[in-house]
């Protein structure tokens, strides 16, 4: 294993932690506010992430897509959407510190994937929406700058995939001159913060 692969689940905790805060500090009557994600307001943006969540340690395990089925579907925060995603936030992060956890392959939807290239893709995944919640729901958003660091270079490298167009994503927008990197990252996914209000 190497350096990079070595610190990805520590990566990965910082920002599963991280947004995890975040969903803390949503007041109660921020749930049903819209976020950047379209068709998505808060409840249903934070149940993405909570899903994810309990998503992550049965593909670690090795579990495909069809063998985990429906069990994740619908609603998955009940009466406490914040203890949900505490809840949820240990075992995936958990299941990506095992040893050798790095080195294992994922099934996904679309194919097999190395377990490392799953862990980059979900980082920035919870990076971006840590920022998409925080914006919803009125929040700061302080972002560890290696976390951004890191989701950067590997946005960058994702550029011309993210540009084609995913189902993910929006395509990227350009940034002020004088952004710095978690405003670039954000744009580089297809958020306007300038012009989210």
């Amino acid at each position: 294993m190497n350096a990079v692969s070595a610190g990805l689940p520590t990566l990965h905790r910082a920002a599963a932690e991280a947004l995890a805060a975040i969903v803390e500090e949503v007041a109660e009557a921020r749930w049903d506010s819209r976020t950047p994600c379209r068709e998505w307001d808060v409840r249903m943006l934070v149940n993405h992430n909570v899903a994810e969540n309990l998503w992550v340690p049965e593909l670690m395990e090795g579990a495909t897509i069809d063998e985990v089925g429906d069990r994740f579907d619908g609603d998955v925060l009940g009466e406490d959407p914040a203890g949900a995603c505490r809840t949820s936030t240990e075992p995936a992060c958990a299941s990506m510190e095992v040893q050798g956890a790095m080195e294992r392959t994922v099934h996904l939807s679309f194919g097999d994937l190395p377990a490392a290239e799953f862990t980059k893709q979900r980082i920035v995944d919870l990076v971006v929406h840590a920022w998409d919640l925080a914006a919803a729901a009125g929040l700061d958003w302080h972002p560890d700058a290696e976390l951004v660091g890191a989701c950067l270079a590997w946005g960058e490298a994702w550029r011309p995939m993210l540009e084609a167009g995913t189902p993910y994503f929006a395509s990227p927008v350009d940034p002020p001159e004088d952004a710095g990197d978690a405003t670039r990252l954000v744009c580089l996914f297809g958020r306007d913060p300038s012009g989210w209000r």
